[in-house]
């Protein structure tokens, strides 16, 4: 459970460090949360859908997802303001280092013709996001009992002041990025 945690401890802010000529320990990027989160578009229709959705959100992430609401009213797709609109998960701490850890080596290898990662998806601020296109690729997920087929944005925050520094980061706790 702990590999990922004690991997970023034992290898991964040394490497940092040396890179980087850090001359403190506390300047190391390390992450802070991974949000996921799952736009529900048809729940303005369907009142389920955001149910059997947390469901899923909460299988694959180990923890209870909430849902979000519509900020402002949208005459045109029918949407008014409070409307369970989506579902969201922030993860922190052990069950973040899980979470990478299964994605990056168990659900990621499972999406079909798979390359690697985009390694231009950063904000500018050292921040990672993540789309994809199923929830099917994760084992914690039965294709049987899935309403719809959905997809979602995984961001992943970390500390890090620079893309060229959150990028390292995440290539040596083993992001799969597409050479």
């Amino acid at each position: 459970m702990a590999r990922l945690n004690d991997m970023y401890k034992a290898e991964v802010a040394p490497a940092l460090m040396k890179k980087f000529n850090y001359k403190s320990t506390m300047q190391i990027p390390k992450f802070d949360k991974i949000v996921i989160n799952v736009g529900v578009g048809d729940a303005k229709d369907n009142s389920k859908a955001i149910d059997s959705v947390i469901a899923d959100i909460s299988a694959i992430a180990g923890q209870k997802a909430v849902p979000t609401y519509a900020k402002k009213s949208v005459a045109n797709f029918k949407l008014r303001e409070g409307m369970k609109i989506g579902v969201k998960v922030t993860l922190r701490g052990e069950r973040m280092y899980e979470f990478m850890d299964r994605l990056f080596n168990f659900s990621l290898p499972r999406v079909r013709d798979f390359k690697g990662i985009n390694p231009n998806a950063f904000d500018g601020r050292g921040n990672y996001s993540l789309g994809l296109k199923e929830q099917l690729i994760f084992p914690e997920i039965e294709y049987e009992k899935i309403d719809k087929i959905r997809g979602m944005d995984i961001a992943f925050v970390t500390t890090a002041q620079t893309d060229e520094e959150a990028r390292e980061l995440l290539t040596l706790m083993g992001a799969p990025f597409a050479k």
